[in-house]
């Protein structure tokens, strides 16, 4: 019998791009709710009790009370909302960083967040391998096409079309920064600067560090040689040649959907500061297709199964 799925959300961003992933998906069955049963509690918790798995696809608040609804059934769950990344009794949904089998086996299942998803595949690997402090004060720049703040942005942004840069986050009390700082192990909260840019999908995140600074300096190609050993059997995050030229990274426009990452490590010639970068989209490996990466483990189908890569 082929898994039914329910998406809790289906109409906003994630959703209709994680339908989108499973829509020629002959392995499962999808459970679909019409307009006016979606403002339904009874309807919800019907598809909810009767999903094998649901992904919900929520602000916070309406993601608690999905969990709450769906209590009493067997019905696993995969949380693309905030509300439980660093809740108690749920696996975080980072196979590289968790292990496959964790997720395979897990009843609860929380979605990492898009930046924190890039800041962690740089970051964590390599704190928990002693190459980087974990008492560090960490800073993190990142920017994000404007699709990652859902339909309202989406809207701001193609609206008032002389926007072309928002920084946010400025009251330096972000919500991924709990995430970000327990998933790395890290002793302090890291200093995040996120901002949007004028195009649709895209996410650059970008770590400075001076190495020189740390009590036990390690060396630029020292890292790049641990997350290349760390994701060398991942077919989702890709490390890039380390000392490669290149002058610039881009984030397009018209970029088409994407569910891989890319990493990359530059350092000055004396390996004295290096910045850790990574490329995803976020609406890709930052949200749909990681949803779809879990679910596809959770279902012992192949990982990779649906995902554009």
């Amino acid at each position: 019998m082929k898994p039914q799925i329910f998406i809790d959300g289906a109409a906003g961003t994630t959703g209709i791009e994680i339908h989108q992933r499973l829509a020629n998906r002959g392995e499962f069955d999808l459970i679909i709710l019409n307009d006016s049963e979606r403002k339904s509690v009874e309807a919800r918790r019907d598809a909810l009790g009767r999903a094998d798995i649901a992904i919900l696809c929520l602000p916070d608040e309406a993601s608690k009370e999905a969990v709450a609804l769906a209590q009493g059934s067997d019905t696993r769950i995969i949380d693309a909302s905030s509300a439980h990344r660093v809740a108690q009794g749920w696996t975080y949904g980072f196979p590289e960083l968790v292990g496959r089998d964790c997720i395979a086996k897990a009843q609860l299942v929380s979605n990492p967040g898009c930046y924190p998803t890039g800041f962690l595949s740089l970051v964590a690997p390599l704190v928990k391998a002693g190459l980087l402090p974990a008492n560090w004060a960490y800073s993190v720049n990142a920017v994000s096409g404007y699709s990652g703040g859902g339909k309202a942005m989406i809207a701001r942004f193609e609206n008032e079309a002389d926007i072309a840069f928002r920084a946010y986050g400025l009251a330096l009390d972000h919500k991924h920064l709990p995430e970000m700082q327990q998933h790395a192990g890290l002793t302090h909260t890291p200093v995040f600067s996120p901002s949007v840019v004028a195009a649709m999908r895209g996410m650059v995140v970008d770590v400075p560090l001076s190495l020189e600074a740390m009590s036990k300096p390690p060396k630029a190609a020292q890292l790049h040689e641990a997350l290349s050993e760390f994701y060398a059997s991942s077919a989702v995050v890709s490390v890039q040649p380390f000392g490669a030229e290149c002058d610039e990274l881009l984030l397009r426009r018209d970029a088409a959907a994407w569910d891989g990452m890319e990493l990359f490590v530059f350092a000055d010639p004396d390996s004295h500061q290096a910045r850790l970068v990574a490329r995803l989209d976020n609406l890709g490996k930052g949200a749909s297709g990681a949803a779809v990466q879990s679910l596809n483990l959770m279902c012992g189908q192949s990982e990779t199964s649906g995902l554009a890569l």
